[in-house]
């Protein structure tokens, strides 16, 4: 038994308790359910059309689809537009993994990159209004790679998952993955890599993509 349990026994056996008693758990599960919030800007209350100002701002692109089957065909045209091969590195989302990939030329990688990949999609777990900023949960489902190694990063981002501030993302993350459950790694991004470390001359690509194009979905 390690000093900190020593410590907790012997209040314990001073209380006559356990530690496990119902009502003493129900009060501090209550407690921390009713903590109160810290303070939010009004800019944090925004929704949808703050976060697409902020990403804007950060020198994101946005397309907004309709559907789930309209992603494929914008990230086509992205690349297309933009004079990038027609390939693609996707994690094993379930999300991205029944579209009509099909219906394009894009030629897809599955898994992490290596860091041979130029384009790369990823699937946001949610979004940050206040600022323009995707939160990208780690995992097979979205290898954190996919974020930092191919030079075009695309991410897919649902309507519902835009959130006004920071902390409802955290809250989010606790309802959607529970106790001891949370991913590893949960990245924030806003806009593509940037650096004006040198002379102050701002350079786009210094320590990851040169550019984050987001299909917003809804």
């Amino acid at each position: 038994m390690s000093a900190r349990d020593e410590i907790f026994a012997g209040l314990r056996r001073s209380l006559h308790v356990t530690g496990e008693e119902a009502p003493r758990r129900a009060a501090v599960a209550d407690r921390l359910a009713r903590a109160p919030s810290g303070v939010i800007p009004a800019r944090g209350k925004g929704g949808v059309a703050t976060f697409k100002d902020e990403a804007a701002r950060a020198s994101a692109t946005l397309t907004q689809v309709a559907s789930p089957a309209e992603i494929p065909g914008e990230i086509a045209r992205y690349l297309r537009e933009h004079n990038l091969p027609a390939t693609l590195r996707i994690g094993a989302d379930p999300r991205l993994a029944s579209l009509p990939w099909a219906e394009t030329a894009l030629e897809l990688g599955h898994g992490p990159s290596d860091g041979h990949d130029l384009n790369a999609a990823s699937v946001a777990f949610a979004a940050i209004a206040e600022t323009g900023t995707l939160a990208l949960a780690s995992g097979a489902d979205n290898p954190t790679t996919l974020n930092f190694l191919p030079d075009n990063h695309i991410v897919v981002l649902f309507n519902a998952d835009v959130v006004g501030d920071m902390e409802s993302v955290f809250s989010r993350l606790r309802a959607t993955y529970g106790k001891s459950q949370a991913p590893r790694t949960l990245n924030f991004i806003t806009g593509p890599s940037r650096s004006a470390d040198i002379e102050q001359t701002l350079l786009f690509g210094a320590h990851g993509p040169r550019r984050l194009h987001i299909v917003l979905v809804g």
